[in-house]
């Protein structure tokens, strides 16, 4: 039954990103460590290493290879103009902002700056070459350190994929890679972070995402709130933690988290879009992205659950601690 379950919830689940839809707190108290590392989540996460440590083996197989195969040469063509649709998406995505107006990055970021749209504006305009991308990846940086000012680095601790997008439009203009790493990979592992740290929120503040049952109830597919809750950031971590892993691992999951968050979309509306458009090419970015494992590659099945669990214990610690030392709140 908890194998179904994490599959509903994996391919099924309309993710909206709660801090756009109802009332938060990031100062206030989180759900104790306690509570969260209860018996269904260790469950959960034991269902998660499994279905982890299947795919790092299936990968190894030639029923791996033959969907890497097919997953080739359907996304064949995402693949040669993956440049071009990120580039296109992050223009709709600051078209949009700047047209709405008052939106720093994210809906729940405003701001009455009066910089702010002159800073989009050259973003949207600097998209338009190659040669100037490194410029809106320069303004997209200064909203994001803009924002850290205004709400703090931890409410921002939310959002490294800007970063990680800026990142790519840099490195692409200049034609550099980042210390040997290429640009769609600086992208994806900043995918990764922020969908963990997100997975966090999940179980640290169940209570603020309430709100959404009342007026979506489907998505819970009447599971208790607390239980879908601890399902929904279980099934959001190994999926993002997926994402740093092998070749068919990190585009099947990039496969099931764009799923998720196209069904977002046509749940919660153009809001939605807007703000998971960025993170929705991203993960197209990943899915197409057809490099095989180098032949150095030390990331074996067996290494995948371990490292799991160290992830998941480094990312509760940071983010727990973390909270505790910049707005006093007790950790268990």
């Amino acid at each position: 039954m908890l194998v179904v379950l994490f599959g509903a919830i994996g391919t099924g689940t309309a993710s909206a990103h709660v801090k756009w839809f109802c009332a938060y707190n990031v100062a206030g108290q989180p759900e104790g460590l306690e509570n969260v590392l209860c018996q269904d989540f260790e469950i959960l996460v034991f269902v998660a290493l499994v279905w982890l440590f299947a795919g790092c083996l299936i990968e190894k197989t030639s029923v791996g290879d033959a969907m890497l195969r097919s997953m080739d040469r359907v996304t064949g063509g995402l693949q040669a103009n993956t440049e071009l649709i990120v580039r296109a998406t992050v223009f709709f995505f600051f078209v949009s902002l700047w047209a709405i107006g008052g939106i720093i990055l994210t809906p729940e970021l405003k701001s009455t700056s009066a910089i702010i749209g002159p800073i989009q504006l050259v973003i949207i305009a600097c998209l338009l070459s190659r040669r100037t991308l490194p410029i809106s990846a320069l303004g997209i940086a200064t909203l994001f350190g803009i924002a850290v000012h205004d709400y703090g680095i931890f409410h921002l601790a939310d959002y490294p994929i800007f970063l990680g997008i800026a990142a790519y439009l840099a490195l692409i203009g200049l034609q550099k890679k980042f210390f040997g790493i290429e640009p769609i990979d600086v992208m994806r592992y900043a995918t990764a972070i922020t969908l963990m740290w997100a997975s966090v929120e999940k179980w640290a503040y169940p209570q603020w995402s309430f709100p959404i049952f009342v007026t979506h109830p489907g998505i819970t597919f009447g599971f208790d709130q607390d239980f879908y809750m601890r399902a929904a950031g279980v099934v959001e971590f190994t999926l993002a933690f997926a994402l740093l892993w092998t070749p068919l691992v990190r585009r099947c999951a990039a496969a099931i988290l764009a799923g998720m968050f196209i069904a977002a979309c046509f749940e919660f509306g153009k809001i939605d879009l807007i703000g998971h458009s960025g993170i929705i090419a991203v993960l197209f970015a990943i899915i197409a992205d057809n490099r095989c494992v180098a032949e150095n590659d030390r990331r074996v099945p067996v290494l995948a659950p371990a490292t799991f669990c160290v992830a998941l214990a480094t990312t509760l610690f940071v983010y727990y601690v973390g909270h505790a030392y910049l707005f006093s709140t007790t950790i268990l």
